[in-house]
């Protein structure tokens, strides 16, 4: 590895990127920006629920780093530990294990999903924080409506059709609304399915839907999703996931064929790493930072985004893992860099919302923009644009416009991939499609010719 003096930016999500793109505009030799990630790419996790209804094809929500990049160096490494006396990151990459100096070292990677909140979750539930399992749940959906057609039961029709979605924040309301669209669309080519025998339904432990919003707002979600069909049921928390539905606290049972699980995150299992070999000052998972976003205590050490605990002082309040917030903390701190190279004191992070908003299917959405509540297809509309204009590269937003604009009048697409390889087409399928559990599921239609997707991150709340 070359001896120049490298600024080490560890995690590739909106956080990382933010601040790599921004750093290499300011900082000059002899300084370096190296950016490592376990992926080679950013997944915009918002547009996931899009995936699922196959509004946007899997490779339109994920960029790769090194297109964004123009002066950084990009590494696909995991790291394995940081030696913080000799300035040295170990990583494993696709030559090995390596070593990268650094002078500034930077935290910005994301969360996990946590599967063990709710018993029999990890083994009956589909999570949605990866590109992977957004593909997977689009396929479940075609699979459930395909083998309605084949049962005769009809108490068991009616159980195949239901999907439960757990949870009513940003992740869960994208999913349903997008879930309920994308079966309206396509249930013309399974004509022996009856409408009667297809349902949709949102729990949420809270008083109201999206609990991000000013009230109205959720109100206004609920009130439009309820009108779609979709019956949400507020003040009801699941207590236990099984492979034929879910059972509430208050002992309910409601039976489904599917459930898709958009609540409950855990630290990354780098910052236990990162406690034992760095002795990083911690607090509920999270690396505690000064307000300048440096990590107390330890001198040219820094963490934004997901992982990290950074105080507001626009608020006086902590900073929210969100994607607004990481890309603030981001443009900050590549200032405060900056100044630090120069022995210039930084600035304490300060970032004051611009807003929020979700998507709830139909080409309706709920947001927030400086205070002025919007609901309807206006609101739809900018969370379309928002997005779109994030995405880096003009042919990839043309490209995703085009798609966009072809669901508006064309059916959306039914075509159940299966990347079953060469040596794999004789074999029997790993997976009946009866009810057997999520992890075989996954196993068996995870595609075999893409990236597993490890790198998971928090959803970015749908905030701007």
């Amino acid at each position: 590895m070359s001896t120049d003096r490298n600024i080490v930016i560890i995690g590739g999500g909106f956080a990382g990127t933010t601040l790599a793109r921004h750093l290499e505009k300011i900082v000059r030799p002899p300084y370096r920006v190296i950016l490592v990630s376990e992926e080679s790419y950013t997944t915009f996790n918002p547009m996931l629920a899009e995936v699922v209804g196959a509004s946007v094809f899997p490779e339109q929500v994920i960029v790769p780093i090194r297109q964004m990049l123009v002066r950084s160096r990009f590494i696909m490494a995991t790291i394995t530990d940081v030696d913080y006396t000799r300035r040295v990151v170990h990583g494993r990459t696709l030559a090995g294990t390596r070593e990268i100096p650094f002078e500034h070292l930077i935290f910005a990677f994301g969360t996990r999903a946590n599967l063990d909140i709710v018993p029999g979750m990890a083994e009956h539930s589909l999570p949605l924080k990866l590109v992977g399992d957004a593909m997977f749940i689009r396929n479940r959906v075609l699979r459930q409506l395909a083998r309605i057609e084949l049962e005769t039961c009809p108490e068991l029709r009616r159980r195949l059709g239901h999907f439960i979605v757990i949870g009513g924040g940003f992740s869960g309301v994208e999913v349903a609304g997008e879930l309920a669209d994308y079966i309206h669309s396509i249930k013309r080519f399974y004509k022996l399915v009856k409408d009667d025998e297809l349902a949709i339904t949102i729990l949420q432990d809270g008083e109201r839907l999206l609990p991000e919003l000013p009230e109205p707002l959720g109100i206004a979600a609920a009130r439009l999703m309820s009108g779609r069909g979709i019956d949400v049921r507020l003040k009801r928390r699941a207590a236990q996931v099984h492979a034929n539905g879910v059972t509430l606290l208050d002992g309910t049972t409601i039976d489904g064929g599917t459930v898709v699980c958009t609540i409950g995150t855990k630290p990354n299992p780098l910052v236990q790493k990162l406690i034992q070999s760095v002795a990083l000052p911690v607090q509920r998972g999270r690396i505690e930072t000064e307000p300048d976003m440096s990590v107390r205590g330890m001198p040219s050490l820094w963490a934004i985004g997901d992982c990290a605990l950074v105080s507001n002082a626009a608020t006086d309040s902590l900073s929210p893992p969100t994607a607004q917030f990481a890309m603030a903390q981001a443009r900050q701190l590549a200032v405060n860099v900056a100044h630090c190279l120069l022995h210039q004191p930084g600035k304490p992070f300060s970032y004051e919302t611009r807003g929020a908003m979700a998507t709830i299917g139909h080409m309706k959405g709920v947001a927030q923009i400086y205070g002025v509540n919007i609901t309807g297809l206006p609101a739809w509309l900018l969370w379309r644009a928002l997005y779109l204009a994030r995405m880096p590269t003009l042919g990839r937003k043309l490209r995703i416009f085009v798609e966009w604009t072809w669901g508006m009048f064309f059916p959306t697409d039914i075509t159940h991939l299966r990347f079953t390889r060469t040596h794999e087409a004789d074999e029997e399928p790993r997976e009946t499609l009866g009810n057997m559990p999520v992890q075989t599921a996954i196993g068996a239609d995870r595609p075999s010719g893409l990236p597993r997707f490890r790198a998971s991150v928090q959803h970015a709340n749908s905030n701007f």
